[in-house]
């Protein structure tokens, strides 16, 4: 039997025995005791109870000690609260809700298969819900730009080098100085930002705190020793500060920006960076880090911002504007050719990085609490082994040595927890002597707690919106019952958002066929339009909610982000759904074909699949669907993205940086007489 298979039966008939025996032991009574421990010395023993011990803690089964005042010895016990789940009533409409919130993350989400065995363990005993979804359900796409084949594996291997304190290595790519070396690194803690996935750890070689996209990391990701521990994990690391960060405050902070903001966008930029700046009397000031991201910010507000300081910031906002007239007044620049495409590498060459799954201890644990479970008051009962391979997602091959594995839990003397065996096409399962010691489902270990807390954040907006429905009422009894589990516990409800608020009222307006008038702050624009929708499906694209419609107003498709909708009003008319009418895709746009500089080049090919050219630039081809949203985004590169066609938005360009000019400059002050000055 594998070292792993050791490990996993040590553990359990561990768990088992403290439970069990419901009172105090010895690390003497333990190895004489639990299966595989026995034959171990003394020194071996010492090593392997203390590092079973860690790993459990780890596994959100945290075994308590102290120590006896006579002998001095330490003592060790398990309390079932500590390893069962609090109580948690479900009706059928909350768990069917349940199923929908997975069904909205599957196939898109990098923690569907813990998010499914935390399901089956808080639905323990109950029948599956397996509904089709309905026309109207949403569509939530969790990926991000970054998202690959790739990523579920990495996240395994990071969260494993997490939860065991372990050293790892990988090459990275820093996409700042273009340049890619090896990186030893500590892993405190993974979190998901905007649709990006960072890790935060010590970088051993630079003896710093770093934090790096995984979607930088180059190649496999390895363990930097064989020790089963490298490094103290550090108490409850917190993320926060590091999520929802603009990207001019990613670093080192160096100071404070002022920049006015017109009032027709105060509303916006404070809604947009609340926490990360404040707005006082249509001044945006703002901590940075980079003066460059944020100059950046300032021209893709095209005229809606303008810097008023540091001096560094107006000088690189004027710069970036200057080089966009230059770019765009003359011809358009000649182009490198082509880079070599490299070939994929051929099938079987390269190891394809597994999903993330959950920990095996715990798909155990499940198994086991749900084996029992089918007994109920009886000794025994008989299941459908391809039921319970789907159920659990595992092979039958799979399945077999799971059941061989959870035979051999016991701690002497015969006291087994159940006997199950694989006969055909069924499951035969007798429960032992001890079979309840695990009569419930098992805690959630804090892989399967994350899984929870990420898709209620992903799908929470659109819960929370729907105040009254099954959803809701499942996400408060989270709240109440697993605090442990950091998902956020609140006194009394809070007041909604503003996007809980909108997403309320255009779900409502699009399950009703209601139209909505929503105020909103087009790109370009100097304020905020009044528009007339028929609203057809909300969509999350990380990190912004959409709204796709047909716009009354201006006699189009058109999809809206939520962020920019100042308000939204569901009237009574209703309308008729349109036939063959989908708005998800821009099918009315135009194109533009645009160059990137090789200073900026990079990070566009790192976001999509465009044409790279030996210079190190590149070429792209854009669906257009607003000449005003275009204009934003080739300002936000100052300069360095230029439109190479068609011709007349190359002079639309050239014609509003000029005037765009006027806008940045300073209001002139007028003058004042000092008080008492004599008149001339």
């Amino acid at each position: 039997m594998s070292h792993d298979a050791d490990k996993l039966i040590r553990q359990l008939s561990l768990v088992a025995f403290l439970m069990a025996e419901r009172r105090a032991l010895t690390a003497r009574d333990v190895k004489s005791c639990v299966e595989g421990y026995a034959d171990m010395s003394d020194e071996a023993f010492a090593r392997r109870f203390y590092s079973d011990r860690t790993e459990l803690a780890a596994l959100g089964v945290p075994l308590g000690s102290q120590r006896d005042e006579f002998t001095g010895e330490e003592l060790y016990t398990l309390r079932s609260d500590q390893y069962f789940l609090p109580p948690l009533e479900l009706s059928n409409e909350e768990l069917a809700a349940l199923q929908t919130c997975l069904y909205l993350l599957e196939g898109q989400f990098a923690y569907a298969e813990p998010l499914r065995l935390a399901l089956q363990n808080l639905a323990l005993g109950r029948p599956a819900v397996d509904e089709a979804p309905t026309e109207s359900a949403v569509r939530v796409n969790v990926l991000g730009n970054d998202y690959s084949s790739e990523m579920p594996g990495r996240l395994t291997k990071l969260e494993a080098a997490i939860s065991k304190q372990r050293t790892v290595r990988f090459l990275y790519w820093s996409i700042g100085r273009d340049e890619r070396a090896e990186r030893t690194v500590n892993p405190y803690a993974l979190f998901s930002d905007n649709g990006s996935w960072y890790l935060v750890g010590l970088d051993l070689d630079r003896e710093a705190e770093r934090t790096f996209r995984v979607s930088r990391i180059c190649g496999d990701i390895r363990f930097a020793t064989r020790r089963e521990r490298d490094f103290r994990p550090l108490s409850d690391y917190d993320t926060a500060s590091l999520r929802g960060r603009p990207n001019w405050q990613v670093g080192e902070l160096a100071g404070e920006a002022q920049i006015a903001v017109s009032p027709d966008t105060a509303w916006w930029v404070e809604r947009a960076f609340a926490g990360r700046g404040r707005v006082e009397d249509g001044v945006f000031t703002t901590p940075f880090a980079s003066l460059p991201f944020l100059a950046s910010w300032v021209l893709r507000q095209d005229g809606r911002a303008r810097p008023i300081e540091p001096p560094e910031l107006v000088a690189l906002v004027e710069e970036g504007r200057e080089l966009v007239v230059e770019r765009h007044a003359e011809e358009a620049p000649p182009l490198a050719p082509p880079a070599e495409r490299q070939e994929p590498e051929p099938r079987g060459t390269r190891r394809s990085a597994g999903p993330l799954v959950p920990e095996r201890f715990a798909v155990l644990q499940a198994l086991l609490a749900h084996l029992l479970a089918a007994c109920g008051e009886s000794t025994e009962a008989t299941l459908q082994a391809q039921d319970l391979a789907d159920q659990f997602r595992i092979s039958r091959e799979s399945l077999e040595e799971h059941l061989q594995l959870l035979n051999l839990i016991n701690f002497g003397g015969g006291c087994y927890a159940i006997y199950a065996n694989l006969d055909g096409d069924e499951v035969i399962v007798q429960k032992e002597l001890f079979g309840d010691v695990f009569r419930g489902p098992p805690r959630l270990t804090p892989l399967e707690a994350r899984a929870i807390r990420l898709a209620l954040e992903f799908v929470g907006p659109m819960i929370a919106a729907e105040a009254n429905t099954p959803l809701e009422r499942v996400r408060r009894k989270l709240e109440e019952t697993f605090g442990q589990f950091e998902v956020e516990e609140r006194a009394e409800p809070e007041e909604p958002t503003d996007e809980e608020t909108l997403i309320r009222t255009l779900s409502q307006a699009l399950s009703d066929r209601r139209l909505v008038e929503i105020e909103y702050l087009s790109t370009g624009e100097s304020g905020t339009t009044l528009r007339l929708v028929e609203p057809y499906t909300l969509e999350r694209r990380l990190p912004y909610w959409y709204v796709h419609t047909w716009d009354r107003t201006r006699g189009g498709e058109r999809s809206f982000r939520l962020d920019r909708m100042k308000a939204a009003t569901g009237l009574d008319e209703h309308f008729e759904p349109r036939p063959e009418f989908d708005p998800r895709e821009l099918k009315s746009s135009t194109s533009a074909r645009v160059w990137y500089s090789p200073a900026v080049a990079r990070w566009r090919v790192e976001r999509e699949p465009v044409e790279q050219l030996t210079d190190g630039s590149a070429v792209e081809t854009v669906a257009v669907g607003s000449v005003d949203w275009l204009v934003s985004e080739i300002f936000s590169y100052r300069g360095e993205a230029v439109v190479l066609e068609p011709a007349d938005l190359r002079q639309q360009m050239a014609s509003r940086a000029r005037r765009l000019k006027r806008e940045l400059a300073p209001p002139k002050r007028t003058r004042k007489k000092a008080a008492g000055a004599r008149c001339a």
